[in-house]
């Protein structure tokens, strides 16, 4: 499972990256905090980075239906996932 470290306002957060899809010619990763499904949190990015973009640049899906298709995808993918809005 790759992990990525996200450089924040209060600085570094570690992840894990489940899974990662396109829709709409945008890229989306699923990623949690924790390896352990039962206690750890989820969340669903959109890279927001440019193709001439040196680091790559991911935020949190704000529009309800654009977080709803996506979710339908990743659980498609993940026969073992149930992810709800």
């Amino acid at each position: 499972m790759d992990r990525i470290v996200f450089e924040t306002d209060e600085g570094k957060e570690e992840y894990y990256v489940l899974e990662q899809t396109m829709l709409g010619g945008k890229n989306y990763i699923l990623v949690t905090d924790s390896l352990d499904s039962e206690e750890g949190s989820f969340l669903i990015l959109r890279d927001e980075s440019g193709n001439e973009d040196e680091f790559a640049s991911y935020v949190e899906i704000s529009d309800e239906n654009e977080l709803e298709a996506v979710i339908k995808i990743f659980n498609e993918l993940m026969d073992d996932f149930d992810l709800e809005v």
